[in-house]
């Protein structure tokens, strides 16, 4: 399979799992609205499926760090619509953040093998890559309209529909998965890298994502229910404010891309850390 052909179908098989991710925050002033959920409480649900997966997602690298896994690719995205999908059908508040972990456990096995089997694809571009993690960027961006245009028009009850990106991320995987068997029994296998890890560069670049992540999770929770409240409860304008904020993040991908093969990694990490924290 061609580069760019893998690529592709990698990055609408990211945005496809990505949505899900995204639909969570989407979903909140639903909840918040239906079930009249305090901030606190829909705060939990974003927290249920963020944590799952922060907790076990190294997991899962270090499984596919030791044994290469294609198949978790459809699996995954499977499993992340299916949370998503359960969510909105119960009142149960401990049965929904449930469905929300499942969904998290999907995203936190999907990404390490994706990252993965991207890099081979990519062969060394950081342009293909910066591409790959747009398709992300696209699916949260897609999810605040998805969900918007699924539930607000007819309530949580119409979840199960959120899970069509799933089954179409799914099929997009497969003929990547059926090309790197081929590939892999019909040639040789990439050597493992050699050398020590830099474990303070590690934990540095560890800190400052975890950082990172504070801001744009706590963004994508609350900015649809500030856009709402400022604006006279509208649900347009919450949707609206919550896909600008992921939208951004799809622009900064392909620019970032760009940028790193330009320039210095690191300092083109660093600038963007410091234009995030201007605006924010």
């Amino acid at each position: 399979m061609r580069r760019n052909s893998s690529i592709v179908l990698l990055s609408l098989g990211h945005a496809c799992v990505d949505v899900h991710q995204g639909a969570v925050a989407a979903l909140v002033p639903f909840f918040a609205a239906e079930r009249a959920y305090t901030y606190a409480v829909a705060s939990g649900v974003v927290l249920a499926a963020s944590l799952l997966s922060s907790v076990v997602q190294p997991v899962f690298g270090a499984l596919t760090d030791r044994w290469p896994m294609p198949w978790l690719l459809p699996a995954a995205t499977l499993l992340s619509g299916a949370g998503i999908a359960v969510s909105g059908l119960s009142g149960s508040y401990a049965l929904t953040l449930v469905c929300v972990a499942v969904s998290g456990l999907g995203v936190a096995a999907y990404h390490p093998e994706s990252a993965r089997v991207a890099r081979i694809a990519a062969r060394g571009s950081h342009r293909a890559m910066g591409w790959f993690s747009t398709g992300g960027n696209i699916g949260f961006a897609l999810a605040p309209l998805m969900v918007g245009t699924v539930v607000g028009a007819g309530g949580l009850h119409r979840t199960p529909l959120l899970a069509l990106p799933a089954l179409a991320g799914a099929a997009m995987c497969l003929p990547v998965v059926h090309a790197l068997r081929r590939e892999r029994a019909g040639g040789p296998h990439a050597a493992p890298p050699t050398g020590n890890d830099d474990v303070p560069s590690f934990l540095k670049l560890s800190l400052a994502v975890v950082f990172r992540s504070i801001a744009f999770v706590g963004l994508s929770t609350f900015i649809s229910l500030y856009a709402r409240q400022r604006l006279g409860g509208s649900a347009a304008a919450g949707t609206a404010a919550l896909s600008v904020l992921y939208l951004g993040g799809a622009v900064g991908s392909v620019l970032g891309g760009s940028l790193a093969s330009r320039w210095d990694r690191v300092r083109v990490s660093r600038c963007s850390y410091v234009l995030t924290a201007v605006a924010v």
